[in-house]
């Protein structure tokens, strides 16, 4: 985590579905490093909880009783200015994504989403990053000479990206692996390369897709 994020994320989940809602919460918990401050159900609870937890991270599911997602939104950046929210859904529109990111959300997840996922977004978005993922379209059929292999990272890449994978600053992976900014730098230039990867996220969740690194 950066040197300003909290030792221990303090999340709000908000879903409807009481399941759903349980089983978030129940993976949430085996995390040392996060606490499930409440639960709500609804929009107008979710605000009200906010207001008195004022967590770290509201997850936010798109269809729940209440105001609508937007309106949910805006009153929860207004009553917990220092809580982020991502947003929960089985919706993948790109147009609802830049609607909920322009009013105040810090993320945008589908439900199909993995586990480690969902636990690198929390924490990318308590260090001010930015989360979104969508399930891409099925692609055709490859026949198994055609599988593209998995991008090859050296054992020192891997240990960087873990780093990104906390949200670790540059200067922060110089420390914890002894060496330079500028190293760090030339070693995220060469993941970035080799997963063809566009941000720190996207080279996070897709080594965590390849099973390159673990969280």
């Amino acid at each position: 985590m950066s040197e300003d994020a909290p030792e221990v994320v303090r999340i709000l989940a908000a879903d409807d579905h009481t399941l759903l809602r349980g089983a978030l919460c129940t993976m949430l918990a085996k995390e040392p490093d996060i606490e499930v401050v409440g639960e709500a159900v609804d929009g107008p609870t979710t605000v009200r909880l906010a207001t008195r937890l004022q967590p770290d991270v509201v997850l936010l599911d798109l269809e729940m009783p209440g105001p609508g997602p937007q309106a949910t939104l805006r009153q929860l950046r207004a009553v917990a200015p220092g809580a982020r929210v991502v947003v929960l859904t089985m919706h993948d529109d790109g147009d609802l994504v830049q609607t909920l990111l322009a009013d105040g959300a810090s993320g945008y997840l589908h439900k199909s989403a993995s586990r480690d996922m969902l636990l690198s977004a929390i924490h990318s978005t308590v260090a001010g990053g930015t989360t979104v993922f969508t399930p891409r379209r099925p692609a055709a059929p490859r026949r198994a000479a055609d599988t593209p292999e998995a991008p090859v990272l050296t054992s020192r890449e891997r240990e960087v990206l873990q780093c990104v994978a906390q949200a670790m600053s540059n200067r922060q992976i110089g420390r914890r692996l002894g060496i330079t900014e500028g190293t760090v730098k030339r070693h995220l230039r060469n993941i970035f390369a080799k997963l063809e990867a566009t941000t720190r996220l996207d080279a996070v969740n897709r080594a965590l897709a390849a099973r390159l690194i673990g969280w």
